[in-house]
């Protein structure tokens, strides 16, 4: 390897480490500031109407298609052993479980996490958080905490919204659509989805989204100069914020499962 090679991997994981710290010691300041007052309940409640209120449209159609293709999935399945009543117990379990509280915090990222790292980017970019620090108003305490509380509120909110129209969709198609005996529907699916399915992807959703709210702000305190810089922040935190939900969602999905059963 030559010298430029080595020295331009050397510069990658001191850039790593050092983003790491930096976001290790930004969340800290967010903890800090979570439990101290002023409380500012009109930014909390415009946030939670930003993320949540605003966001159901999309986690609406998004949640019924998927209830819908997996059914279709599923018939072609159970089909071979004439257990294609079961479909609304599989398509309850595994929403609850898995599938809503990722689609959620998947499509809020691209929606919500996005606008948050350019908001708070382009705010870094024109100096407006300097003047906020001047006026001895902290920008972590305004502008991220109540952003990281909705989302905690919100995701878990519109997870138990997709759990509801995800199975809604599998009705669609196995009922009206497959001729399923609605009864014997419903009855799989009181059966099989425990209310420990249901804890345990709320869970999750709130988990998502403290996550996505941290990550994505965090990428745009941390914004440089130009504007340029708003769109790779943007991108990072986008990116970044994708790849721990797979991560904590592979390690909560193991946690839950060890101390369910």
């Amino acid at each position: 390897m030559s010298n430029g090679g080595t020295r331009s991997f050397k510069q990658m994981i001191l850039g790593s480490f050092e983003t790491a710290g930096n976001f290790f010691l930004f969340l800290v300041n967010v903890l800090k500031w979570i439990f101290r007052p002023p409380y500012r309940m009109r930014r909390l409640l415009a946030e939670v109407e930003k993320i949540g209120a605003n966001s159901f449209p999309v986690i609406a159609l998004s949640s019924i298609a998927i209830g819908m293709i997996f059914a279709l999935q599923l018939a072609s399945l159970l089909g071979l052993f004439r257990t294609e009543i079961l479909i609304g117990a599989a398509v309850g379990m595994t929403m609850t479980r898995e599938l809503a509280p990722f689609i959620t915090a998947i499509m809020l990222v691209a929606r919500d996490g996005s606008a948050m790292a350019a908001e708070i980017g382009t705010m870094k970019v024109t100096e407006q958080l300097d003047a906020m620090t001047t006026m001895t108003v902290d920008p972590v305490h305004f502008l991220v905490v109540p952003k990281v509380l909705a989302s905690v509120i919100s995701f878990p909110l519109l997870t138990a919204a997709s759990n509801v129209l995800g199975v809604f969709g599998a009705y669609v198609v196995g009922v009206l659509g497959l001729g399923i005996d609605k009864s014997g529907f419903f009855d799989q699916l009181y059966w099989f989805v425990d209310p420990d399915d249901v804890y345990t992807g709320i869970i999750k959703a709130a988990v998502f989204g403290f996550l996505v709210s941290v990550i994505c702000t965090f990428f745009g305190f941390h914004t440089q100069r130009g504007a340029k810089a708003v769109g790779e922040s943007t991108t990072k935190a986008v990116v970044t914020s994708a790849l721990f939900i797979f991560v904590a969602d592979y390690v909560m999905t193991d946690l839950m499962l060890k101390l369910v059963f």
